[in-house]
C-alpha cells in the first residue's frame, strides 16, 4: 500500500508509526484548525498551534516563530486559501508525531500574490498532554509531467 501515491509506508499498526486512533484523529483535526487560523490571518490562533521554538524551513531558509508571527500581525503576510490535496500521512512515535501532506495555498507577501503547491511536513511534540508543532518544512511539489 502506498501513502499519498509517493512511497511505500509502514502499515498503520507497525512499530514505525504505531496506531493510536485517538492521536491520529486529534492531529488531523489540529492541522485542519491550524490551516483555518492561517487563512484567517490570526497570529494569536496560529501561535496556539506552535511551540515557542517552532521554525518553518523553506527554499529561502529558516524563519523562526516570532518573525513569522510578526509578518502575520503586520499584515505583510496573509493567506487567502489553504487546501490539503492529499490526506495527511500521520505517524505517531510516542510523544512525537510527523504529519505530511500535499498542500496548495495562496499567500500575499508585501502586496505580491504567491500561489504554491507544496509538500509540507510538520513535527509535533506532545507536552503536558497538548500537541504543539516544533518544526514545519515545505518543499515545492513537482509539476506534473508535460506541464
Amino acid at each position: 500500500m502506498r501513502d499519498s501515491g509517493d512511497r511505500p509506508g509502514p502499515p498503520p499498526d507497525s512499530p514505525e508509526g504505531a496506531a493510536d486512533p485517538a492521536a491520529h484523529a486529534l492531529l488531523a483535526s489540529l492541522v485542519d484548525d491550524w490551516a483555518a487560523a492561517i487563512v484567517a490571518n490570526d497570529a494569536g490562533r496560529i501561535a496556539a498551534f506552535t511551540a515557542d521554538e517552532w521554525v518553518i524551513v523553506s527554499e529561502s531558509g529558516i524563519t523562526d516563530r516570532d518573525i513569522f508571527l510578526a509578518f502575520v500581525t503586520s499584515g505583510d503576510l496573509t493567506h487567502s486559501a489553504m487546501q490539503a490535496i492529499t490526506p495527511p500521512r500521520i505517524r505517531v512515535h510516542g510523544d512525537t508525531a510527523v504529519v505530511t501532506a500535499r498542500i496548495t495555498n495562496t499567500a500575499h507577501y508585501g502586496g505580491d500574490r504567491f500561489d504554491a503547491d507544496e509538500w509540507t511536513t510538520d513535527v509535533f511534540v506532545r507536552r503536558h498532554g497538548d500537541w504543539r508543532c516544533v518544526l514545519s518544512h515545505i518543499t515545492p511539489a513537482a509539476s506534473p509531467e508535460g506541464s
